[in-house]
């Protein structure tokens, strides 16, 4: 369900593809950078990033993919979201070795928004839930900085799920290559958080150099949002100029 009341000045339309339609939220200008909200939808914590995005001069697109627009973050929007989410099959939630299909809708987003825009690919950034989306998005040429805000998915239980991607084969490989040519990947999360499991060590080893890892002091989850650290935001929107201004 979309609020018409939420979020004000944000433009509202929908992107479709791989026979799926979602609501979009656009604001700014510049380069465009596509930030996927966390569970439990685009809070007004998701917003606030969103729009420190749009301040350092790019346009910002919001998919809405779960949840209500706007909706503060509570104990019961987190159940509406999870209950929405996991009839979806659109994601993948315990599956290790598997991209979730979301990912295509998502790249064609990227791909159209990098056509109008232009420049050198577009940004994406995922949260939590969604973090290892923007890793799947750069198996798509027009992503050119992908970021990792504490990727959670598949859920972080037994070791083999802890240190999985949420990648096929394949799409780890091109994964590979793409940094082999020179797209960094940047990820952030706390230490001490558990939800993110070892899949930062699993980057290391795969990426290496290529993998900027930002790790947190302090206990916390949402490095962007709910416990948002400013020396995190002020690294992504760096990365951000980086690679989409140069």
């Amino acid at each position: 369900m979309t609020d018409t009341n939420a979020l004000e000045g944000w433009a509202r339309d929908s992107h479709t593809a791989a026979g799926h339609t979602h609501p979009t939220f656009r604001r700014g200008s510049g380069p465009g950078v596509v930030v996927i909200h966390e569970i439990p939808g685009i809070t007004p914590e998701v917003e606030t990033f969103a729009n420190a995005v749009v301040d350092r001069g790019f346009t910002v697109v919001l998919p809405h993919l779960f949840g209500r627009p706007g909706a503060p973050a509570s104990a019961t929007e987190m159940m509406r979201s999870m209950g929405q989410v996991c009839v979806n099959k659109e994601f993948t939630k315990l599956a290790a070795g598997r991209t979730s299909p979301i990912a295509d809708w998502l790249r064609s987003l990227a791909r159209e928004l990098h056509a109008e825009l232009g420049g050198p690919g577009v940004g994406a950034l995922g949260m939590c839930f969604t973090g290892g989306f923007a890793l799947a998005m750069m198996v798509d040429d027009s992503v050119a900085a992908p970021v990792l805000a504490q990727p959670s998915l598949p859920f972080a239980i037994g070791s083999r799920r802890k240190a999985d991607l949420g990648l096929s084969p394949a799409d780890l490989e091109v994964v590979r290559q793409r940094v082999a040519g020179g797209c960094a990947v940047l990820g952030l999360q706390y230490g001490s958080d558990s939800a993110t499991g070892t899949r930062f060590d699993t980057l290391d080893d795969e990426l290496g150099s290529g993998f900027i890892r930002v790790d947190l002091e302090g206990k916390g989850h949402s490095t962007l949002t709910a416990h948002r650290q400013q020396s995190a935001v002020d690294r992504v929107l760096d990365f951000f100029d980086e690679r989409l201004k140069g």
